[in-house]
């Protein structure tokens, strides 16, 4: 793999010199430390933040959602960028912006400003998250996309995994300010990473403006592209709901918080074994046959979490499951777009795509705590999010009738 050269479907351009493994190399590990950076060092963080400032927990965690809310709807025109000039800016930007973000939130004096500091970081985040680093591989891997897009959602997920442990021990040394100020220097280092290594030609913007902004236009207006993207919001809300609400459901079956919060670590696992699985699942089924598939096993893990009483190992168990449909569903939503309109504008189709997914992760943990506090328990809350995934199941099922002939995946025809 080392010496082979991108396959001609890559995005349009016949061949890239050089080896793609420098560049998977540095999507790997500079997602990751988007993630852990942006993301996991907020969960470990937040209460020392509350605690220290004396800011509420709930207005922290506001804050924090502001920002998210606004990198989903900033993720559109960040993916016409994307698409016009490639990886290299934006990717860079990203970088140089979250550590200028980070920095702004170790620093806040007052609450506004901290807000401030998480609406640079949601921006920031347009450019390292996966996004970007999807639409990357879409372009510059050709046939081998969707290995390389498995290896980099197996090695990211691991994110939590380094990020969490590491936030904690430094906040326990330096306090969160500090630590704060220490992980933006590590975000900083991703900047000659992507600088270094995204150089390869980017064929985006071949075809005249007129002509793309048409062509989008009539995708992303069109009822498959419309009742997919509603099935992808959906499962995005359940999905996250489900997983910031885990551990207190666990905990009202009678599980330990310690049992439940080890339940919710080897979902983490379950991530991983559902992406390992991915691969084989593209080549044996239809991309809108293997959406609803994994829509449907979540769906089927949520209502099982809502109506088995215990005993904690299959509880357990169930957890594992779930965590394998979120791992499934993440790379359902990475190849959506080149699944059903192949990958020569994939990163402004996905823009549009990944906007309402990722308000829906963002609003997601603010609504299952209310909808838990006014069903008055977990069970019930688990049961409501069941049926918003049943609902994308059938949405995605209707996207390919009447009248839509269903894709065909590069890797089930290869």
């Amino acid at each position: 793999m080392a010496d082979e050269t991108l396959d001609a479907d890559g995005g349009g351009q016949a061949s890239v010199p050089g080896s793609r493994r420098p560049v998977l190399v540095t999507l790997c590990v500079t997602v990751t430390i988007g993630y852990g950076v942006l993301y996991y060092a907020f969960t470990v963080l937040a209460p020392a933040i509350s605690k220290d400032t004396g800011w509420s927990h709930t207005a922290v965690v506001a804050a924090f959602s502001v920002g998210s809310v606004v990198g989903g709807v900033a993720g559109i025109p960040v993916g016409r960028a994307l698409q016009e000039h490639g990886p290299r800016a934006v990717m860079t930007l990203g970088s140089l912006s979250g550590a200028v973000a980070v920095a702004v939130v170790a620093l806040a004096p007052t609450l506004p400003v901290f807000i401030l500091g998480w609406v640079l970081a949601g921006l920031a985040s347009t450019g390292l998250f996966y996004p970007p680093a999807f639409a990357t591989v879409t372009e510059w891997f050709g046939q081998r996309r969707v290995q390389a897009v498995t290896t980099l959602t197996l090695v990211a997920g691991f994110a939590s995994t380094i990020f969490a442990p590491l936030t904690s021990a430094l906040d326990g040394a330096v306090g969160w300010r500090r630590t704060y100020l220490l992980l933006g220097i590590v975000l900083l280092a991703t900047l000659p990473a992507h600088a270094v290594a995204l150089k390869h030609p980017w064929t985006g913007s071949t075809r005249a403006t007129s002509a793309r902004s048409s062509a989008d236009r009539g995708v992303v207006t069109s009822r498959p592209f419309i009742l997919l993207t509603a099935a992808g919001t959906l499962t995005s809300l359940a999905m996250y709901a489900s997983l910031v609400n885990l551990v207190p459901l666990l905990t009202s079956r009678g599980l330990s918080t310690g049992l439940a919060a080890w339940a919710l670590g080897i979902g983490g696992a379950g991530q991983v074994a559902g992406r390992l699985a991915y691969p084989a699942l593209s080549r044996r089924m239809a991309p809108t046959a293997r959406a609803a598939a994994v829509i449907g096993l979540l769906s089927a893990t949520l209502v099982a979490l809502a109506v088995v009483p215990g005993p904690a190992g299959l509880l357990v168990a169930i957890a594992v499951v779930s965590g394998a449909a979120r791992g499934l569903f993440t790379l359902v939503g990475a190849t959506l777009v080149t699944d059903h309109w192949g990958p020569k504008r994939y990163a402004a189709l996905s823009g549009v795509y990944n906007a309402p997914v990722s308000i829906a992760a963002a609003l997601a943990p603010a609504l299952g705590a209310g909808l838990a506090a006014a069903t008055g328990g977990y069970g019930a809350l688990f049961l409501i999010l069941a049926g918003l995934s049943v609902a994308a199941v059938a949405l995605a099922v209707l996207s390919s009738r009447p009248g839509t002939r269903e894709p065909v995946s590069e890797a089930r025809a290869a």
